[in-house]
């Protein structure tokens, strides 16, 4: 004879506090996201799923949010395909919202400018999905530039310095929005853009591309919204920039959002 256990989770809570968001933070699981070029990319992604917990409730079953992730472990992560996860997480877990964010490294391969060198880049990326009566979906990416200060270039009498820097752009878009597509338009915006190989004739245009289009973390900015402007699709975004300086013990920062 099997004695049924208790669900604790299900008992009663009589503080009357519901909760914002409950569930499970980094768990690193295998993805599978659209490629423009090659249609399917492999990658790894540190995944948090979260529902609301009504007031009247104890807790939430942990478990389930494993188990439904596990479901879907051959399905390709896009916009689309993730409503069906998240309504079985509104289902499964007795929840009207549900949220969930996937996090993880995207390889696109970059030719050098000069030898046409091939080496491939790694981008973070980041999708976020909410699910009420409607769905919402975000998405996120990480792109490395080169920025060169504009000031530093009018004063000095050799030279200029310059810095690593990182745009990142966040899009709610009423059309696909490629990954490649935006990270493209980002390095389009700082002084030069990051590869992953450069031999020394790149090395050579690189840095006088850098020179010769200095920017400050605030033109990086502007030049970034400019283009976010004109990509049909687009209906709201959030970008920022941190200029890690070569010269200085701090950051540089700029962020904008659309009105």
């Amino acid at each position: 004879m099997t004695i049924p256990m208790p669900d604790v989770q299900q008992f009663p809570d009589t503080r009357r506090i519901a909760i914002d968001k409950v569930g499970v933070k980094n768990v690193h699981y295998p993805i599978v996201v659209q490629d423009k070029n090659k249609s399917r990319q492999h990658t790894v992604a540190r995944v948090n799923m979260y529902v609301e917990l009504p007031h009247q409730f104890k807790g939430t079953h942990m478990s389930r949010f494993l188990e439904i992730l596990n479901s879907y472990r051959d399905e390709e992560v896009t916009l689309n395909d993730m409503e069906p996860l998240l309504r079985d997480m509104q289902t499964k877990l007795g929840s009207e919202c549900a949220h969930m964010e996937l996090s993880f490294p995207y390889f696109i391969e970059k030719t050098a400018p000069a030898t046409g060198a091939r080496g491939l880049m790694s981008y973070e990326c980041r999708f976020i999905a909410t699910l009420r009566e409607e769905k919402d979906f975000i998405l996120e990416v990480s792109v490395p530039v080169t920025s060169l200060c504009p000031c530093s270039r009018e004063i000095s009498a050799h030279g200029a310095h310059n810095q690593r820097s990182c745009i990142t752009v966040a899009i709610r878009a009423e059309k696909m929005i490629w990954i490649e597509d935006l990270i493209a338009l980002m390095e389009q915006c700082g002084s030069a853009p990051v590869y992953s190989l450069l031999k020394r004739e790149d090395e050579k245009m690189v840095t006088e591309q850098a020179y010769q289009n200095p920017m400050f973390v605030e033109d990086i900015v502007r030049s970034a919204t400019l283009r976010l402007q004109q990509v049909e699709g687009i209906k709201w975004f959030r970008v920022e920039c941190e200029n890690f300086e070569s010269i200085h013990n701090h950051s540089a920062y700029a962020t904008l959002e659309s009105r």
